[in-house]
């Protein structure tokens, strides 16, 4: 295969490699292959190597790459259909939910978490890790802040840890009447812990979700969902609520 030059374009360079890129995958590449190294694309492609890199990644936050451990970089499958939730007085464990609990602890909330909570900084809160698997493939990983105020009547004896403690902390918070909730979104990079869940790599980009529920007139419980950016595609309904659907406009042959 020929050596192909870029012409002079007003735009960056990067930005019009990712484009001619993006044309390859359709054309020359399938779902899951691996593509050629860095060293190979750049030469192919007449730029520098950190020319390229800018591309790839930029092709990674677009959800078009993934970069998976001992692997390489390979073409995306489409975007996987996940339903955030549309229902806007539903709380976390609710019949229907799709996250599956993994484990409780008591723990410190980082500090923009417990401002939101409205708890002393150094306070410690219930922890309720969940998971979201989609098609058989990790797309999210939850940490649910639960202030012990919140759910006054949980008993340490019945479930001590695991995912019986992070069942038992969610249906206590059920009992408390649902006033309302809201969300936000921001792109972010994955930590440590959340690549590691979601089968990234460190510094992947994310999709963050944050929940404030609200009961008795105070937030009860905050919400901070890690969603792989490279699978999902999030819409609003008119219900307010959340959706990620399938990707139709995008297919690699």
């Amino acid at each position: 295969m020929g050596t192909t030059q870029l012409e002079t374009v007003p735009e960056p360079k990067y930005w019009h490699l990712k484009t001619v890129l993006s044309e390859a995958l359709d054309s020359e590449f399938s779902v899951g292959e691996i593509l050629p190294n860095e060293r190979d694309l750049a030469a192919r492609f007449g730029v520098a190597r950190a020319t390229l890199r800018q591309a790839l990644e930029q092709l990674e936050l677009e959800g078009r790459l993934q970069r998976r451990r001992g692997v390489g970089t390979t073409v995306a499958p489409p975007r996987v259909g996940v339903a955030v939730g549309s229902e806007q007085h539903t709380w976390p464990g609710a019949a229907g939910d799709a996250w599956q609990p993994a484990d409780c602890t008591l723990a410190v909330p980082p500090g923009a978490v417990a401002d939101m909570l409205g708890t002393d900084r150094g306070e410690v809160v219930h922890v309720v890790r969940r998971s979201r698997v989609t098609h058989g493939q990790p797309v999210a990983a939850e940490l649910l802040y639960v202030p012990a105020a919140s759910v006054p009547d949980l008993s340490s004896i019945d479930a001590p840890s695991g995912p019986a403690r992070a069942r038992a902390v969610l249906r206590e918070l059920q009992r408390l009447g649902l006033e309302g909730q809201d969300r936000a979104v921001e792109l972010g990079s994955a930590r440590a812990d959340d690549a590691k869940e979601l089968d990234r790599l460190p510094g992947a980009p994310v999709l963050v979700v944050t929940t404030r529920f609200f009961a008795e007139g105070r937030t009860v419980a905050v919400s901070l969902a890690t969603y792989r950016a490279d699978t999902c595609r999030l819409t609003f309904g008119d219900s307010g609520g959340v959706e990620i659907h399938h990707d139709q406009e995008r297919r690699a042959s």
